[in-house]
């Protein structure tokens, strides 16, 4: 059954009115809506699942401390997912710093055929880690996690011409450097 536009957030309204008003389950519930989508996000952008736990744990976390500063007027998804981000940024950042040559050596060769669907996946996973991660996630965003250039505009704070100009550029650079792995 398909939910007409704003039963989410208005759901998600009622789940946050709940909590705030001591009903524990609630937290629960939001949990469950919007886990996976979130552990995804992490996912996407930092390319490691125990670190995409990390992050997602940390946004309930930090969500529930401050979900009485959330303004319910704005969608609370886009609220979850841009602490996603900027968490998934603030880890890319901190690892960044701890980077060996070792981690560079680690990425094997690339065959001249990729026909096997599993293999471009993987492919593509890592040309997308070679993005910065501000390409990243418009890409994570909008061709992973479906979102509108409206919706990225509203989880990054940008404009959306800023969205389609990232998006632009991110997608001729995976282009780029998928050519390269398979030439």
């Amino acid at each position: 059954m398909e939910q007409q536009p704003g039963a989410a957030d208005e759901q998600d309204r009622a789940l946050i009115k709940r909590y705030l008003d001591g009903e524990s389950d609630a937290a629960g519930d939001l949990v469950d809506r919007y886990q996976k989508r979130l552990f995804n996000v992490a996912l996407r952008m930092l390319d490691n699942a125990q670190d995409a736990e990390d992050v997602t744990q940390t946004v309930f976390f930090n969500a529930f401390l401050k979900l009485r500063t959330y303004d319910p007027r704005y969608k609370f998804f886009s609220w979850v997912y841009r602490m996603t981000v900027n968490e998934s940024l603030n880890l890319l950042k901190r690892r960044k710093q701890t980077v060996t040559l070792e981690d560079e050596t680690a990425i094997p060769a690339v065959e001249a055929m990729i026909d096997d669907a599993t293999e471009l996946q993987r492919h593509v996973g890592k040309a997308l880690m070679k993005l910065n991660p501000n390409d990243r996630a418009v890409v994570v965003l909008r061709h992973f996690m479906f979102f509108s250039y409206d919706q990225i505009a509203d989880v990054l704070e940008i404009p959306v011409q800023t969205v389609k100009s990232r998006l632009f550029t991110a997608r001729e650079r995976l282009r780029g450097t998928l050519r390269e792995r398979v030439s």
